[in-house]
């Protein structure tokens, strides 16, 4: 998509302090270090339950201490890039399957298409693809699902007058709603609940309020400001657009052809296979890539590409998230270095302790933040109800907290972390595909992250003292 570009007038702007996101998990994986040789080691027993290994919450106990040596901080980086290879091979495949997608010119003549059909309502495309991608992120648990659509909010957003954060938000904070109240998402609330003993998908009444609470107030918060861009186009961030001509992204002499029409209703119909796998017979990144690649040489022949162009074109979009994908294997090291070194279990340990001094009453909101801390080295959303909830489901009784408020309270620390947590590979790739630095995104989003744990604070606060159940 570098061939769409933007015309903007940037006014004059302080510099911003800025680094590099391999620098910046580089820091994060060396603090990670530091720590195996400041915290005790320590590990809990595990147990299966569900076919998932689960923590035994009375089997703690400290071992014989193992820092990670320094060498261990760079090999932790070929580890986590091993561990996370199912992700970054899937991202791949996107990339290059989108790749196809763009030869054919289907993309480019839906953005100048949709530019024209909303040219005097564009403000309606931010809520309606906001509440698209955040059912997609409560029902199906979209994440890395997400990254493709990038690559087509961004075009078609600055095309009506927005710019690339605005693009990029859309997707991003659309789905991190949907996680953080995830009525159904399999992933999340699916294993949370199931590890809390409790019914599958209970208590959805309460989360379909805070999803109408959640979306309400991104959405808005996102419509502000591109209402501000929309006045002053000085006021956006365009990343790799940055001040080139916007007359490719609405050339009159493009037409949305029956072949393009065709090649959309297949990417529109994979989205369908691929929510229904995922349901039905519990699909996950080998079927979803899979899927992607099939995808892409049907697309590539409806497109009348030749085989060498659709590899051509393969090869290119894969290229394109090279950054993003590797940036999801160094996140994992962190993971790594904390397992080596056997802190994970002492941190979460020691929490916990923390928590069980609390009145019941701030139980749950230390739980809040408890999920939230632990988010930054577990971002994996099942990996972590997998580590925590088989500790705050038992203890949430204990102090009089029901087990639903547990798992609702871990699930706003997942799912609102989501959208700035620099150790999340899928939100950083995601970041690298808009060409948006990450200290420029917390600039923008601080604010929204402030409102959305100050929501998520209330209703845990309020699914305490209604006995938020069934237990």
């Amino acid at each position: 998509m570098s061939q769409l570009h933007v015309d903007v007038q940037p006014k004059k702007q302080k510099k911003l302090w800025d680094i590099n996101v391999f620098a910046l998990l580089f820091v994060v994986l060396a603090i990670a270090v530091v720590l195996t040789y400041l915290l005790p080691a320590g590990e809990y027993g595990r147990v299966e339950v569900n076919g998932r290994n689960v923590i035994d919450p009375a089997t703690f106990q400290f071992i014989e201490a193992s820092p990670v040596k320094p060498l261990g901080l760079v090999n932790s980086v070929h580890t986590g890039l091993v561990e996370a290879s199912g992700v970054i091979f899937f991202v791949l495949i996107i990339g290059g399957t989108f790749g196809i997608i763009t030869a054919t010119g289907a993309i480019e003549a839906l953005i100048v298409t949709l530019s024209k059909l909303l040219r005097n309502q564009e403000k309606w495309l931010i809520p309606i693809m906001m509440l698209f991608f955040a059912a997609g992120g409560s029902l199906m648990g979209m994440a890395e699902e997400t990254l493709p659509y990038i690559a087509i909010m961004i075009p078609l957003a600055i095309a009506l007058g927005f710019d690339a954060i605005t693009g990029a938000a859309i997707v991003l904070v659309g789905a991190s709603v949907g996680f953080t109240s995830a009525l159904m998402n399999p992933f999340t609330v699916g294993v949370a609940q199931g590890i809390a003993e409790l019914p599958p998908f209970s208590g959805m009444g309460y989360r379909i309020a805070v999803f109408v609470v959640m979306y309400i107030v991104s959405t808005a918060f996102i419509l502000r400001y591109a209402s501000k861009v929309k006045k002053d186009r000085s006021a956006g961030f365009f990343g790799l657009f940055e001040g080139k001509s916007t007359s490719e992204l609405l050339r009159e002499d493009i037409q949305l052809t029956v072949r393009h029409k065709w090649i959309l209703s297949l990417f529109v119909l994979n989205f369908g296979v691929l929510v229904f796998g995922v349901i039905e017979y519990g699909w996950y990144l080998t079927e979803l890539s899979g899927l992607f690649l099939l995808l892409g040489i049907i697309i590539g022949f409806t497109g009348k590409l030749s085989v060498n162009h659709i590899v051509d074109a393969f090869m290119k979009g894969a290229a394109g998230l090279i950054a993003g994908a590797l940036v999801i294997g160094v996140a994992r090291a962190v993971v790594v270095v904390l397992n080596d070194g056997h802190i994970l279990d002492t941190i979460l340990y020691f929490s916990a302790g923390v928590l069980n001094q609390l009145p019941s009453t701030f139980t749950a909101l230390g739980m809040l933040v408890l999920q939230t801390l632990i988010s930054f080295i577990v971002p994996s959303g099942s990996g972590m109800a997998a580590l925590t909830m088989p500790i705050m489901a038992p203890l949430a009784e204990l102090v009089g907290v029901t087990r639903q408020t547990a798992v609702l309270a871990y699930q706003f620390g997942d799912g609102i972390s989501n959208i700035f947590i620099p150790t999340s590979g899928y939100f950083m790739a995601g970041l690298a595909l808009a060409g948006i630095p990450w200290t420029r995104w917390m600039k923008w989003i601080f604010p929204l992250i402030m409102m959305q744990y100050a929501v998520a604070a209330v209703a845990v606060f309020v699914a305490h003292l209604i006995g938020y159940g069934p237990f």
